[in-house]
Order: C-alpha cells, then sequence, then structure tokens
C-alpha cells in the first residue's frame, strides 16, 4: 500500500495541471486581498452610517467558492486524466486489486486537497486580519482568532470534500468533460435553481447544497436549516454518494 501510495502521489504532483489549479488559488487569493484592501480602504472614507452597510473584508469569501470548484477538478484529473490517456490500464495492471487504487487516490487527493484548502483560508485570514486591523464589525469579519476557528475548519473541510467528490464523480463519469459539468452543476447551476422553487422546498433544498455546508458546519449563519451536525452528515453523504458510485464503477466496469 505504501507503494501504491508513493506512486499516486508522485503522478498527482508531476502532472503539470496540478501546479496550474494550484496557482489559479494563489492568484485568486491575491485578488481576494485586492478587494478586501480596497474595501477597508473605501470603508475608512465613509461616514459612520455608510461604514454600518459594509460587508466584511474577509478574502475566504472570495477564496472559498474559487477552491471549492479549482480542487474540485483536481480530484477529477487524478481519475480522468488517466482515462483519457489510457494509462489506466497500466495502473491497474501495476494495482489489481481497484479498491487499493481507489484507496491510494482517496488518501493522495484527499491530502493534497486537506493542505491546500487549509493554507489558502489560513493565508487569507491572515491577509484579511492585517488589512482590517482594529477597525470593528462589519469591515472585520472576526472578533479574534477563536472567533474565525470554526469558520476556517468548517471552510478547510468543505474544500477537502471537494477534492474527493471531484475524485467520486471522475471515477463514475470517466471523463474530464462530464465531470466538470457536472461539478459546475453542483456548485452554481442546483444551488440557483433551488432558489426558484416554492416555499418551503426552496430553503429546504438550498441548504443541502455544496456551497451552503461550509457556514452551517461552522455554525456562523443566521436561522440556518441544518445544524454543525447536520451540515456534517450532509458532507459524508455527498462523499458516500460520489465515492460509493465510484467505486461500483470502478469494480464492475472493464478499464
Amino acid at each position: 500500500m505504501t507503494d501504491v501510495l508513493a506512486s499516486e502521489f508522485l503522478k498527482l504532483r508531476t502532472v503539470r495541471s496540478t501546479t496550474y489549479l494550484v496557482l489559479s488559488i494563489a492568484a485568486t487569493l491575491a485578488a481576494a486581498v485586492l478587494v478586501a484592501y480596497l474595501m477597508t480602504s473605501d470603508y475608512d472614507r465613509q461616514p459612520p452610517e455608510v461604514q454600518a452597510a459594509f460587508s466584511a473584508a474577509d478574502p475566504n469569501a472570495v477564496v472559498l467558492p474559487f477552491g471549492q470548484f479549482v480542487l474540485g477538478v483536481l480530484g477529477a484529473l487524478a481519475v480522468t486524466s488517466e482515462y483519457g490517456s489510457g494509462m489506466i490500464r497500466t495502473a491497474l495492471v501495476s494495482v489489481p486489486r481497484r479498491r487499493v487504487l481507489l484507496s491510494a487516490k482517496v488518501v493522495v487527493v484527499g491530502a493534497v486537497s486537506a493542505a491546500i484548502g487549509v493554507t489558502a483560508t489560513l493565508l487569507a485570514y491572515i491577509a484579511g486580519e492585517v488589512i482590517t486591523g482594529d477597525r470593528p464589525e462589519p469591515i472585520s469579519a472576526y472578533g479574534s482568532f477563536s472567533d474565525a476557528l470554526p469558520t476556517l475548519l468548517a471552510n478547510s473541510a468543505s474544500l477537502t470534500l471537494m477534492g474527493l467528490v471531484g475524485l467520486g464523480l471522475g471515477f463514475l463519469l470517466r471523463s474530464t468533460a462530464g465531470t466538470l459539468v457536472t461539478l459546475c452543476g453542483l456548485l452554481f447551476v442546483a444551488p440557483t435553481i433551488a432558489l426558484f422553487l416554492p416555499p418551503p422546498w426552496d430553503g429546504r433544498l438550498y441548504s443541502v447544497m455544496l456551497p451552503l455546508l461550509a457556514p452551517q458546519l461552522a455554525g456562523g449563519l443566521p436561522n440556518a436549516p441544518l445544524s454543525p451536525a447536520g451540515a456534517g452528515l450532509a458532507m459524508v453523504a455527498y462523499l458516500v454518494v460520489t465515492l460509493g458510485g465510484g467505486l461500483v464503477a470502478l469494480v464492475r466496469r472493464d478499464s
């Protein structure tokens, strides 16, 4: 198993798309920091009544949605690139036990997604705190690190989740284009459609959409339909469905 893990990590690390995806998150972080700086500068020039209507200058508000998609793509390409090039046949010859191959990819993609997610989330938080300084709410997103910790952990968990969801969809669909379209549907299209449903189904369905799970997991969303435990269970359900479906597809289909 150790050799399989080392092989999967080497493949993920040496693929050029991984570098491009990491750089895209870095560029998004830089853009989010710039937006936070401009918001704070504008805040300082406004009278108190206008300042009270400002949103928080939190770079994570930009990093999280984009990072979810990027890490979903990272997980997907860990599989679909091999199906597209035909290298999956070599991988299955080297590791004939398909459950072991999937488990190794889950460990590697999960670990890499977690490392990227924690790093991006923490850097965004630090940058936001440096920019806003001792300014009060609403421009400052958090009162202290202890206040921010649940949100940082929830955001990191959501980013890790998306890497694994992308991996499961990649095994299930075996197509880069199909997987990316599905990710866009889950992250952007389905939540929008849910909001157009009649009540109470709009709120119920929207609450289990991927973009809304992180704030509910952190317990920071007012009047949230799901408790933190419920949001955590919803995340687990996404993993079970996508990775379970990917496992069934890997085991039962020919390579």
